[in-house]
């Protein structure tokens, strides 16, 4: 009966929730691959090899960060894609492509470019992010975890996490937690410092999990199993069922409300992470959705694999 009753009311809001468009949208140099928001900047990579830095009240670009082109086989140069980024202390982190199938691994400090870790050190990072205290935390494709001092350019550790191939990873807020999700369905929450695994979630999916997120104890996965996972880490979860593969998902501030990929038009479904009830739909995208970030409990910023960024203002 209760199942029966939440059901219904699921579908009686449903029936008031409405189509929102952006706000706005600004051209980037190229297809995005990753942002950070930062002090009203915005920082958005590119396969271009590119940092866009838009100015979030005039929504225009700023400023670029622009690495070198690769030189192909055949002689030819082609721009180097910027995979991802993040800010902190006034330093940008981001990687890119090499030459070979490894990586390469950057700092810019708004004065100096420089390259960290280069790609004959045949490292994969999928993603890098700065931890609370300043060193650099890598996943690779591989799902080995690497805490690096770039001070001193020693891996402070390397852990293999999964046998499966890594999906998505975020920090927590203070930088001191990292979630990491593979293709197996399974989300870890992890310890930066001790790179102990705190937290298992792995009751909600059965296949690849593409991006995560994570607000005030709340992990939300997107998955290609067409599922968005909804996980408390007070040990409760549920799911929600999509109608085509989930690529990426978003919370706000306060973890009331999340976001996710949904349908061939590439729409944003907004629901209530407590009740698991959709809300309104953003409507705009005309690629693939990667990436779901809210400014604020009100606004919220987006990107696909197209060249814009898309600003969108919730109803009330």
């Amino acid at each position: 009966m209760y199942k029966i009753l939440f059901l219904v009311l699921i579908g009686f809001g449903n029936i008031y929730a409405k189509d929102i468009y952006p706000v706005a949208t600004v051209e980037a140099s190229g297809i995005v691959s990753d942002f950070i928001e930062e002090n009203g900047l915005l920082y958005v990579a590119t396969d271009a090899g590119c940092i866009d830095i838009i100015d979030l009240t005039t929504q225009k670009v700023v400023r670029k960060i622009t690495i070198a082109p690769l030189k192909t086989a055949m002689g030819e140069f082609v721009p180097a894609r910027i995979h991802s980024i993040d800010r902190f202390e006034g330093k940008t982190l981001f990687t890119s492509s090499g030459e070979s199938a490894y990586r390469n691994v950057w700092i810019d400090d708004g004065v100096n470019l420089k390259k960290i870790v280069d790609e004959k050190e045949h490292i994969m990072p999928k993603y890098a992010y700065f931890t609370s205290d300043g060193k650099i935390l890598f996943g690779t494709f591989g799902s080995n975890i690497i805490l690096y001092d770039d001070t001193e350019q020693y891996a402070l550790y390397k852990h293999h996490i999964s046998q499966s191939t890594i999906g998505g990873m975020t920090l927590s807020s203070d930088r001191k937690k990292m979630l990491i999700a593979d293709e197996s369905g399974t989300a870890r929450l992890i310890d930066i410092k001790t790179a102990q695994v705190e937290h298992i979630l792995n009751s909600e999916h059965v296949d690849n999990i593409y991006k995560v997120a994570y607000s005030h104890n709340i992990v939300l996965t997107a998955g290609q199993d067409r599922r968005i996972g909804v996980y408390t880490l007070n040990g409760s979860s549920y799911h929600l069922n999509s109608d085509f593969l989930v690529y990426c998902v978003g919370l706000s501030p306060s973890s009331d409300i999340g976001i996710y990929s949904s349908g061939l038009n590439h729409d944003l479904q907004l629901f209530d992470t407590k009740t698991g009830k959709k809300r309104d739909k953003l409507v705009g995208h005309y690629a693939t959705p990667n990436k779901i970030y809210f400014l604020n409990e009100s606004s919220l910023v987006s990107s696909g694999d197209e060249n814009r960024i898309f600003f969108w203002i919730l109803n009330k």
